[in-house]
C-alpha cells in the first residue's frame, strides 16, 4: 500500500498570487504550457481524425477569454489550478478519448446543433415513409 501512495503525484497549489500582474503571468504561463502539450495529447488520444491542433488551441483560448474579466486573485489562482489539474489528467491519460471529445471537441451543446427539430431530420427514408410519418403525427 505504501508503494502506491509513493507513486501518486499530487498537483501542488503553491502560494497564491500577490498581485493581479502575477496572476496574469501565471495564467499566461499555464496557457503556453497547455498549448505546448497539445501535440502530445493529440497523438496520445488519436484526435487528428476529428479535429486540428488549431481548433484545440482556439478552444483553450476561448476558455481563457471567457474568464478574462475575473479580477479576484483567489478565483484566478483557483482557475489556473483547476486548469493545471485538467491538463495533468489529459497528459497522464487519466481521461478516456470520449471524455475529451465530449468536453472539448463536440462541446456542451452536443451534436444537437446539427438537428433542427426532432422528427425533421432526413435519415434517407423514402418519400412514402416521410408522408406516412407526417400523416401519423
Amino acid at each position: 500500500m505504501a508503494g502506491l501512495i509513493k507513486n501518486l503525484r499530487v498537483t501542488q497549489t503553491g502560494s497564491g498570487s500577490r498581485t493581479l500582474q502575477e496572476a496574469h503571468r501565471r495564467s499566461m504561463d499555464f496557457f503556453r504550457e497547455a498549448c505546448r502539450a497539445l501535440p502530445a495529447i493529440m497523438d496520445r488520444y488519436n484526435l487528428q481524425e476529428v479535429t486540428t491542433l488549431a481548433d484545440l488551441r482556439s478552444k483553450i483560448a476561448a476558455e481563457f477569454r471567457k474568464h478574462s474579466k475575473v479580477s479576484n486573485l483567489k478565483v484566478v489562482d483557483m482557475l489556473v489550478f483547476k486548469g493545471q489539474e485538467e491538463l495533468q489528467y489529459c497528459v497522464d491519460h487519466s481521461k478516456q478519448r470520449h471524455h475529451l471529445l465530449g468536453q472539448y471537441i463536440i462541446g456542451k451543446e452536443g451534436l444537437a446543433g446539427d438537428v433542427h427539430k426532432l422528427g425533421e431530420t432526413d435519415h434517407g427514408e423514402s418519400e412514402f415513409l416521410k408522408n406516412f410519418y407526417r400523416g401519423n403525427n
